[in-house]
């Protein structure tokens, strides 16, 4: 098509039948998001009910176990149903009260290099505050403005499609991460 012949009375239509398609879109997004919160809403008093259930008897099968640590010397765990119970030797953690003096002592007692390896330092130009700078001052950092040309635009005026997405998309993201991990 040329663009002499397109008017914006075409542009008009097109983007009619677009708005008419994200409105079935969200129609459909709230539906699935309503079916969703019922099932949610049902799901909860029952979930909360077994996790309950399942910490208490997580904590009475610990509780046996550290009363009668004598049967577990050799061997050290037992599977009984799945789970897997007895004892292990602790991992242990570092623990600091007073970070800045842990560092100082570091760079002390350490070499440069050695330092390097144990202390993260982060250093990266903050783009939000680079923003507020005009463009001869961004030149004389070494920044450079791109994209400062025509773009084409389509965007809804309101979000409310791209907010429930959004939504779905997290809540998706974390059950199939604690699905992944329940220990979480």
């Amino acid at each position: 098509m040329n663009t002499t012949e397109i008017s914006l009375a075409t542009i008009e239509t097109a983007a009619k039948a677009f708005a008419a398609d994200r409105a079935e879109l969200a129609t459909c997004v709230e539906n699935l998001n309503t079916t969703i919160e019922s099932l949610k809403r049902h799901a909860i008093p029952q979930i909360k009910r077994r996790v309950n259930a399942a910490a208490q008897s997580k904590a009475h099968l610990a509780a046996l176990v550290d009363q009668s640590r004598p049967l577990f010397i050799q061997p050290r765990t037992v599977i009984f149903h799945g789970i897997k119970v007895g004892l292990q030797k602790g991992r242990g953690g570092i623990e600091w009260d007073d970070e800045a003096k842990v560092i100082a002592l570091i760079e002390k007692h350490f070499t440069p290099a050695q330092a390097d390896l144990l202390i993260k330092t982060t250093r990266k130009p903050i783009k939000k505050a680079l923003e507020d700078l005009d463009i001869a001052t961004l030149k004389k950092i070494g920044c450079r403005i791109e994209d400062t040309g025509d773009q084409i635009l389509i965007k809804p005026a309101d979000s409310q499609v791209d907010k429930l997405v959004n939504s779905l998309l997290k809540d998706a993201i974390e059950d199939a991460a604690n699905t992944a991990n329940p220990n979480n």
